[in-house]
Parts: C-alpha cells; sequence; structure tokens
C-alpha cells in the first residue's frame, strides 16, 4: 500500500470560490478518489490562506475582524467545495496554531543555518492609513503610454512593467494619498545560496517539463534574496524575536500543507506526521497548483524545506488557467461564475465530467464551451452510459424478479471491458483524465452497439426466448457496471444511485468480477440531461450579481482624488450630454425575495412609472424609502434579471454596507423634470 499525501493550493480568504477555481480542486480531487479506489493510503488536505494586508483591509472594510472574516469565508468555501463533490480528509486554515509554531520551526532553521539577511530597503508608505505599500495597493498614469488608474507593476493597456517609483502621479489605492518613500529593515531568504540544489531538484522529474524549462531559464538568469517580512499593521504571524515584523503570506502559506495534516494528525491514530515530512520519508507528497505560483512552490518551498531539514515534494502538478467560450472569464458577459451561481442552477457532476474529459497532465488552458458542455454531457453521461440501463434494467426488473442471469453469454466481450481498465488506470494515475474518459465512452460506445444489434426489446417479445432475454440484459447491466466503476473517480453522486441500482458497492478491484445470479433493484433515473435555458440563466444571475456588487461596492479604484473620492475616467461633454437625468418619487419599496441586496423601487416621473432594482438594502429599509424623491438614470437601456425587468438606475453615494445614501433633489422638484 502507498502512502501519498495530497494538497491542493490554498484558496485565498478574500472572495468566494469561482469555476477557475474549481478546475484544480475537481482534478485533485479525481486523482485522490481513484487512488483511493484502487486500495491506496491517499490522504486529501488543504485550507484557506487566511493572512495578509487585503484580508485585514477587507475585514476593516466590513466592520469585522480579520479572524471573523475568515472563519465567515472558511465555512463558505467548504460548503462549496462539499456541494461540488470534493472530499478533503483535513480542510484547515493557515491561521492556526499549528502553522504558527512550524513557520516559527522553519524560520529559526534557516536562520541558524545562516540563511536568513536582514538590510534597510525603501518603500512606498501611505501616510494616512500608516502602512507599507504592496505595488498592487499604488496606481497612477502608466509611465509608457500615459493610461491612467494602473497598477504599480504593470499596464493593463500597454503590457508595460515598471516600478511603482516610475509611475506618474502615483496614489495609494487604499486611501488615495500621495505615496512617500519610507526606510525600513526587512529579512530575507538567501535564496540564490540554493541554486545548484534547485537546478538538480527541478530536473530530477518533479515538475512537467514546461514548466522545468521555464524554471531554468529563471535559475541561469541568477536567483534574488526572497523578502519574507512584512511591516505593522498587519495580519499574519509575528517573526519570532522581532516586534512589528510578520511573516510575509507567502512564507506561511505552503507550510499551512504542513499544518493542515498535523492537524489531521493530531486527530487520527493512523497518521505520523514525521513519517510523511521528515527527510528520507518513503511517503509520496504531490501539490497540485495553478501555473501562476509556480515559483513559490518549485523553488522558494523546495529551499526552506531543504534547509530545515523536511523532505521535499515528490511532483508538483500545474494546471492551466480556465476560460470560458474561448475567451477570458468577464463579469460583464457573466462569464466569471462563482462555484454557488452554479451550484443553483447546474448539477456538480456535469462541470467534473466536462472538466475531466478535457483534462491533461500538461499546463495548458481549458476552455469551458458551453454548448459543448451541455452537447457532451447529454451524449455521453445520459445519451450513452445511463441509457445502457435503463434499456436492460426494465426487462430484469419485469420479467426475472430483478435477477441477472447465472452465466454470461458474451465472456469474450465482457472480458474486454475488464481488460480495459488497466489502461484507463494508467491514463488516471498520470493525470491524463481526457485519455481516459476517451476510453470509457469507446467501452459504452460497443455497450450500445451490443444493445442496438441484440434488441431485447424485440426479443421479448417472442415466445420461447426468455433465456436469452435474461442474459442479453445482464450483459448489458455487467458492462454498465463496469463503466460505474470507471467513472466512480469521476461522478461519485452518479456512483451511489448506480451501487443502489446494482445492490453492490463499487470497488476498483470489483471489475474482475462479473454479477451473475446477482440481484439487483429497481433502475432510477441517475442524471437529467443539460438544458441550456438553466446555463443561460446561470450566466444571467452572474451579470445580475455584478449589478449588485457595482451597486454596493465603492471601493473598486479608479483614479483618486488627493481626498480619497473615486474620480472615473474623463469623457467628454457629449458624452456626458446622453445621460437623461430625472426626478423620480418613490411609490413603493419592496424586499425581492432570493436577493441579498436588492430592493424593488416603483418610481413615479410624472407621466409613467417604472420599475427599478437598486442594491441598497444593507442601508435603508422599504418603509422609510416610500414618498422620498431621487435621481433616476432615465435613458439607461433596460435589463432583463431573474427578479424582473430593472427599467433604470437610481443614484447613490458611500462607501458600501449600511453607509448609501440615495441623492434627493431639493424638495421642490417634482418628479418628471430633467437635470439640467
Amino acid at each position: 500500500m502507498r502512502k501519498i499525501l495530497v494538497t491542493s493550493a490554498l484558496p485565498y480568504a478574500n472572495g468566494p470560490i469561482h469555476l477557475g477555481h474549481l478546475l484544480e480542486y475537481i482534478q485533485t480531487d479525481i486523482w485522490v478518489r481513484f487512488q483511493k479506489m484502487r486500495g491506496e493510503q491517499c490522504t486529501y488536505v488543504c485550507a484557506d490562506d487566511a493572512h495578509g494586508t487585503a484580508i485585514m483591509l477587507r475585514a476593516e472594510k466590513e466592520g469585522l475582524t480579520p479572524e471573523a472574516l475568515i472563519d465567515r469565508v472558511n465555512q463558505e468555501h467548504q460548503n462549496d467545495f462539499s456541494d461540488f463533490l470534493i472530499h478533503f480528509d483535513n480542510y484547515y486554515s493557515t491561521h492556526s496554531e499549528e502553522n504558527k509554531t512550524l513557520s516559527a520551526h522553519i524560520y529559526n532553521a534557516c536562520k541558524d543555518a545562516g540563511k536568513i539577511a536582514t538590510r534597510t530597503i525603501t518603500q512606498a508608505f501611505d501616510p494616512e492609513k500608516q502602512l507599507f505599500l504592496a505595488d498592487r495597493f499604488i496606481k497612477g498614469t502608466c509611465p509608457k503610454c500615459k493610461t491612467p488608474d494602473q497598477y504599480g507593476d504593470n499596464c493593463e493597456a500597454c503590457g508595460a512593467t515598471y516600478t511603482p517609483g516610475e509611475l506618474i502621479d502615483p496614489v495609494s489605492a487604499i486611501s488615495g494619498a500621495t505615496p512617500i518613500d519610507k526606510d525600513s529593515e526587512h529579512f530575507f531568504f538567501k535564496l540564490p545560496e540554493f541554486q545548484d540544489f534547485l537546478k538538480e531538484w527541478t530536473r530530477s522529474g518533479t515538475l512537467q517539463p514546461q514548466i522545468a524549462n521555464k524554471l531554468s531559464e529563471w535559475l541561469d538568469a541568477g536567483l534574488q534574496e526572497w523578502d519574507i517580512s512584512r511591516d505593522a499593521p498587519y495580519f499574519g504571524f509575528e517573526i519570532p524575536g522581532q516586534s512589528g515584523k510578520y511573516f510575509y503570506v507567502w512564507l506561511d502559506a505552503p507550510i499551512g500543507y504542513m499544518a493542515s495534516f498535523k492537524n489531521l494528525c493530531d486527530k487520527r491514530e493512523d497518521l505520523d506526521f514525521d513519517a510523511y515530512w521528515k527527510a528520507g520519508s518513503d511517503a509520496e507528497l504531490y501539490h497540485f497548483i495553478g501555473k501562476d505560483i509556480i515559483n513559490f512552490h518549485a523553488l522558494f518551498w523546495p529551499a526552506m524545506l531543504s534547509c530545515a531539514n523536511f523532505r521535499t515534494p515528490s511532483a508538483v502538478f500545474a494546471h492551466g488557467f480556465v476560460t470560458v467560450n474561448g475567451k477570458k472569464m468577464s463579469k460583464s458577459r457573466g462569464t466569471f461564475i462563482k462555484a454557488r451561481t452554479y451550484l443553483e442552477h447546474l448539477d456538480p457532476e456535469y462541470l467534473r465530467y466536462y472538466f475531466a474529459a478535457k483534462l491533461t497532465s500538461n499546463v495548458d488552458d481549458l476552455d469551458l464551451n458551453l454548448e459543448d458542455f451541455a452537447q457532451r454531457v447529454n451524449s455521453d453521461l445520459v445519451g450513452k452510459v445511463v441509457n445502457i440501463a435503463s434499456r436492460c434494467a426494465g426487462f430484469i426488473s419485469k420479467r426475472f424478479d430483478g435477477k441477472l442471469s447465472s452465466d454470461s453469454s458474451e465472456p469474450e466481450l465482457l472480458q474486454k471491458f475488464i481488460d480495459a481498465g488497466d489502461a484507463i488506470a494508467q491514463r488516471y494515475e498520470e493525470r491524463e483524465f481526457g485519455k481516459a474518459i476517451r476510453l470509457i465512452m469507446e467501452l459504452a460506445d460497443q455497450a450500445n452497439q451490443y444493445i442496438d444489434e441484440q434488441a431485447p426489446w424485440v426479443v421479448a417479445k417472442q415466445e420461447g426466448r426468455d433465456a436469452e432475454l435474461q442474459q442479453i440484459c445482464s450483459n448489458g447491466i455487467n458492462m454498465f457496471r463496469q463503466l460505474m466503476i470507471y467513472l466512480a473517480p469521476v461522478l461519485p453522486a452518479m456512483t451511489e444511485k448506480a451501487e443502489a441500482f446494482l445492490n453492490e458497492e463499487l470497488s476498483w478491484s470489483s471489475r474482475h468480477t462479473l454479477l451473475l445470479g446477482h440481484q439487483i433493484n429497481k433502475f432510477k433515473a441517475m442524471m437529467t440531461r443539460v438544458e441550456m435555458p438553466k446555463i443561460d440563466a446561470m450566466l444571467e444571475a452572474s451579470k445580475e450579481a455584478v449589478v449588485e456588487e457595482m451597486a454596493l461596492n465603492a471601493t473598486k479604484e479608479t483614479r483618486k482624488a488627493p481626498g480619497g473620492e473615486n474620480i472615473a475616467d474623463e469623457i467628454g461633454f457629449e458624452d456626458f450630454a446622453k445621460v437623461d437625468l430625472r426626478i423620480a418619487r418613490i411609490v413603493t419599496a419592496e424586499h425581492v425575495k432570493g436577493a441579498d441586496k436588492l430592493l424593488k423601487l416603483t418610481l413615479d416621473l410624472g407621466t409613467e412609472t417604472r420599475q427599478v432594482f437598486s442594491g441598497i438594502k444593507s442601508a435603508y429599509q422599504p418603509e422609510d424609502l416610500e414618498g422620498k424623491l431621487t435621481v433616476l438614470v432615465a435613458n439607461l437601456k433596460p435589463r432583463k434579471m431573474k427578479f424582473g425587468l430593472s427599467e433604470g438606475m437610481v443614484l447613490a453615494a458611500g462607501p458600501g454596507g449600511k453607509d448609501i445614501w440615495l441623492l434627493e433633489p431639493h424638495p421642490g422638484a417634482q418628479p418628471g423634470m430633467r437635470i439640467m
């Protein structure tokens, strides 16, 4: 029995899980389920990445402590993963005592080995918020193309890279203040001293060839010391013996893998932490991650582990990004789809199957083409796999009291299905899930062809052919059973339904036997077809979520004036003159069932009434709004939402939450008046 420890990258505790995240967790879960089906001791741990400035700032914005925020998000993440049938042996948080202890241990080991340096550096500092600013918290005009509102490290307009100091008119994206330069002592991990070790390790088979080739470019160019400290205020672990100095989030984040496993070991007697993590361990350790964080996992992480006398990963498996309909996920198109939004409209196993059908062991991006998604699921799972059982089960139940034949009339055909398991297992092991699915669907085609040729519906009408009918349908059900064994890592819920129908618990080893003379249960529907209207509704709901977010989120940074107020990109007077602002009286205001942030307003414009959905629920009670005057963007194109048609937008200001204020005109204004 192999001892295998598997991790996925830690989702950041600063927002919801979306389909881009799910690719990785579904990929990992399939691989882990396959290993467990084969009887291996495979343990899957993960945790929320809970530290950093962004967590601290979001908690402050929501009026919460960072601890309260990360606890809430942790539960939300676990709910999403569970509903997508992703099973962790332990899901934890990097903000834990285990992680604090292990982070201090690894840091001290590196320090004792002489691998920690200190020096004074100059950084941008926000004089209003009294904190040092990372590049992403600085905005200004691109020094190359002069596009305003660009972040401090690269320009989204022209692609140029630069330092924050090169920005024109830089401002803090947090407060709007002009940053100043300030000195601070920082701590560095001496990564260049691990150059030779990393050159060997990255070429030892631990990485995919594409990743190893990319890292070799960085190694050949020469590594730089890695800044592992941040100054207070910061939400994280304080560096031992250093007041006001904290570990950079990327130091303790991967140590979170160890901490989650340590937490599990303390709860289970069959797991020993040192047996998996000490240098020389014979256990296998695999990290599944996105290609965007490979430098942390394949350079910093193995170097720190080796320095602290821990084992290094057996392999790091990187995957590409998710695109939707051939393009980057987009909030405006509704293709930036949150896990929860998907679950409100579609079966999670649709996505598990589609991702599996397209996944390879390479680092290529994966496109979720929604028409192909529906066609593939409907054709493969409903039209092929489930169809096999549904075409045969009725005859067995009605004509033979649910009992399969005691022998097989097609031993060679069924042996072919059994033998295919070796090649399918190899594809799963190699993470070539798409190739595994193709082999499985080839078998499904053969099973359906067999049933078409044998035509049990014809045989059933002919006298004296009962034994033949029972054998044909028993063969079909045995082929269906083999397919479900092979699909079980991908489709755990459907597998449970198949097990209930077959009256048997499936395992990888059970493929070597047939069900002969076996009692099965009545067949029940196992999967329904994907319906395009439900996909459309999901996309629309994703757009609606953006509307709510835009209505409430006053912190999305554009350009900042010195006082911190938002300033949008400049437009001409001709564009501004197109906006038709009208006085409107709120006739009724109502809660919207199923919407957390919206109120439905009925507005009187003097000559007509309008219905508008507005994201102001957190700031107003409906009864307090009725009779008030407000300002309406009257010529905004109506938007169809799942709650109804929204015929405009009322204007409001404020930072969000309870601090949202509708614009109220002078009491003497009349509904329908245009604001000039």
